[in-house]
């Protein structure tokens, strides 16, 4: 695991869209895995920039995002199918038929879960997996207690989740109960994890996933037996880290080289 520090937003969001970009450039038909929430927002502003400026191709790409909400319309304005649409999508030269969002309104929703994994699989996996992690230290929805080999499936919403959400939707009673999520399993056979956080809110969880045991209580503590994991905070959210870190890949000490040749 590799854990980047740097100072503000702006600097994590850079820096985050440098190694996406550096691995889209060596591998163009790159299978990437999505987030939603507003860390990634300035990571997806930063692909826009570097797509419109300096010719960034998205067109071979294929995309899957971690979640949805099950009962959202993808036009809802608060589905994560929206979401990815407006701040992402529509902004790129992405192919939408390479682009996969989980279904909120499908039918049968063990079906569509086992359809998506065999998917990803159809694709070849996920070469890159960008990831958030709640303040609960929940990663994708696989809240708490959430199996560390689960697969794609339905999981029901921790209250604490909920009222997260809440400022997006109004009220904690609008927010649904239920969201289908890609599986700690499953996120963790991406060959590559890239897992952003910001803010004081996260200090406690950031702790507990690099330096706390791993345990299914905090599922994104499960990112230190990655063998390939990415970390880029800021200093708030790094707060209570006890060991040391570097503020760029290339400073890296289990690196020592250049972003790219890791």
């Amino acid at each position: 695991m590799l854990v980047v520090i740097k100072d503000d937003y702006a600097a994590i969001s850079a820096e985050a869209a440098r190694l996406v970009a550096n691995r889209l450039r060596k591998k163009p038909d790159l299978v990437l895995g999505l987030a939603t929430g507003s860390t990634p927002l300035g990571l997806y502003d930063e692909l826009v920039r570097l797509h419109r400026e300096e010719g960034l191709d998205f067109s071979k790409v294929t995309t899957f995002n971690l979640d949805e909400y099950v009962g959202l319309s993808p036009d809802h304005p608060q589905s994560y199918h929206h979401f990815m649409q407006v701040h992402l999508f529509s902004r790129i030269n992405l192919q939408p038929r390479f682009t996969h969002v989980p279904d909120g309104l499908a039918l049968d929703i063990e079906d569509h879960c086992a359809w998506y994994e065999a998917q990803i699989r159809r694709y070849g996996g996920i070469d890159l997996q960008v990831l958030g992690i709640g303040a609960n230290g929940h990663l994708a929805f696989n809240e708490p207690g959430s199996s560390l080999g689960s697969r794609t499936r339905v999981k029901t919403l921790t209250q604490k989740t909920r009222e997260d959400n809440a400022r997006f939707f109004g009220t904690v009673d609008d927010v649904p109960r239920y969201a289908i999520t890609m599986g700690i399993g499953t996120i963790m056979e991406a060959r590559e994890l890239l897992l952003v956080a910001t803010g004081e809110v996260k200090a406690d969880a950031i702790a507990a996933a690099v330096e706390g045991p791993i345990t299914a209580m905090v599922p994104a503590s499960i990112v230190q037996m990655h063998p390939r994991a990415f970390l880029i905070v800021d200093r708030a959210a790094a707060s209570r880290l006890r060991g040391e870190y570097s503020s760029s890949f290339e400073e890296a000490v289990m690196v020592r080289r250049p972003l790219g040749r890791e």
